[in-house]
């Protein structure tokens, strides 16, 4: 189904936000602020990024002048003076980096409200009406980011709060979060008219043996469930729209997107080497903790799986440029691992946006994410297991390190084509020793 709601196609138009018409470089600051039970991981803490003047000029020394930056809400119920959040606006104004402003990333709001909470939408448009007053110049945000994500984790899975295994939960937090976006961009463009909404989403493609295949088809159109929402096209004909009224969602709720559309100006897509999935009935073969919590099979990456499908970076820019024809954007290009398995996604990011174009597709950016790291996402950042991922920088010494991956980021942002000697070698996930999973099904 492609979803239209520009006049015209849109191809190779310009970057909406620096308006060059080459492919611009942004950057992104892991800012998950997740709750697990009553505790918070906030990883602008854990990184200690507010305490180092010297963090944006680090990342400006890169030649990345727009930057994906959390001023989360959970955040701000602890800063309510704004300290923190101006000093590090000001110092971005004053060495020309733009912010795209996150609000939400992973949450579930403060502890006052939750991702089930009515009022969910309504509290957070209040708070992105005070950042907008407060930074009247910001004009691009991410009032929430991977909506679908998030609800499936928190409302399906359990894994972050409120902690509910249930469909019509997972729904509820989805449509809560994508109210939330179309309410506190309306209350944005009250101050900023002329002010972008970048979505960003992991929209993984999944794959699965013929059995499943009911299944992991369904998965596949519910990956588009957050930006049809936005762009007013879920109505009775909807393939989802059943879907959501068997599950408790009443039509009403539903058809409020129709009514109240709000397209993303640029749809950001999110893509991991574990985005794709495959989906097996046999149960018998893989390892208990490969179970879904959506029924009986299992759901491992389809890059370690002899059958799955891996879309590759190029895979998911144009299925999401053909079904909405709205500029699209890698929005996060982050591995963990070696520093030469770093710098090769990366390069793979680049040639997949650049093949993409050649397509047609109106590719805007592409962004490197976790520039200062992550942390414990090995586990889902559930529990503190010091577990640390670096990025461009490596703040294992206290202080953001360079590593050869900014090296490539400054060349990719100065015009020039990924070079290192690691790209000699493939990623593993090239590399037939990748699978692990039922070899004997291939």
């Amino acid at each position: 189904m492609r979803i239209e709601n520009r006049a015209e196609p849109l191809v190779h138009v310009p970057d909406p936000l620096t308006g060059d018409k080459s492919i611009a470089v942004w950057g992104g600051v892991e800012c998950t602020c997740n709750r697990v039970g009553d505790r918070y991981f906030d990883q602008l803490d854990l990184s200690r990024h507010h305490e180092r003047s010297g963090d944006l000029e680090a990342i400006a020394s890169l030649g990345i002048g727009t930057l994906r930056v959390g001023i989360p809400w959970e955040r701000h119920e602890r800063d309510p003076k704004w300290v923190n959040s101006d000093a590090r606006f000001e110092m971005m104004r004053s060495i020309g980096i733009r912010p795209i402003a996150g609000l939400v990333h992973h949450g579930s709001g403060p502890a006052h409200t939750s991702l089930l909470d009515p009022r969910f939408p309504d509290l957070l448009a209040d708070y992105a009406a005070q950042v907008a007053q407060r930074y009247p110049w910001i004009d691009a945000y991410t009032p929430v980011n991977e909506p679908h994500t998030t609800a499936r984790f928190s409302g399906l899975y359990g894994v972050w709060y409120p902690h509910h295994t249930s469909q019509t939960s997972y729904l509820r937090a989805l449509l809560n979060q994508v109210r939330g976006t179309v309410l506190s961009m309306r209350r944005v463009r009250e101050i900023h008219p002329e002010a972008n909404l970048i979505t960003t989403e992991d929209v993984g493609f999944t794959s699965g043996t013929e059995e499943l295949r009911q299944v992991w088809s369904l998965l596949n159109l519910r990956r588009w469930l957050l930006i049809d929402l936005l762009c007013g096209a879920v109505g009775p004909e909807h393939p989802m729209y059943a879907y959501m009224v068997l599950r408790g969602i009443a039509p009403s709720e539903i058809l409020w997107f129709r009514d109240n559309p709000c397209p993303p100006d640029v749809i950001g897509i999110n893509y991991y080497v574990t985005s794709d999935r495959y989906l097996d009935h046999r149960v018998e073969c893989y390892p208990a903790d490969r179970g879904s919590a959506e029924g009986r099979f299992v759901d491992v990456e389809a890059v370690r799986a002899p059958s799955g499908v891996f879309s590759g970076f190029e895979g998911v820019l144009i299925d999401a440029w053909e079904r909405y024809r709205i500029p699209v954007a890698i929005s996060e290009v982050h591995l963990g691992g070696t520093t030469d398995d770093q710098i090769r996604w990366a390069a793979e990011a680049w040639n997949g946006v650049m093949k993409a174009r050649k397509q047609g597709a109106s590719c805007a950016a592409i962004t490197f994410w976790a520039l200062l790291g992550s942390f414990y996402w090995d586990k889902l950042v559930t529990c503190e297991n010091g577990h640390y991922e670096h990025g461009a920088f490596d703040l294992r010494d206290g202080v953001p390190v360079a590593t050869e991956l900014a090296g490539v980021i400054r060349e990719l942002a100065a015009g020039g084509t990924p070079r290192h000697p690691a790209l000699a070698r493939a990623g593993w996930w090239r590399n037939e020793d990748r699978f692990c999973f039922y070899k004997e099904a291939a």
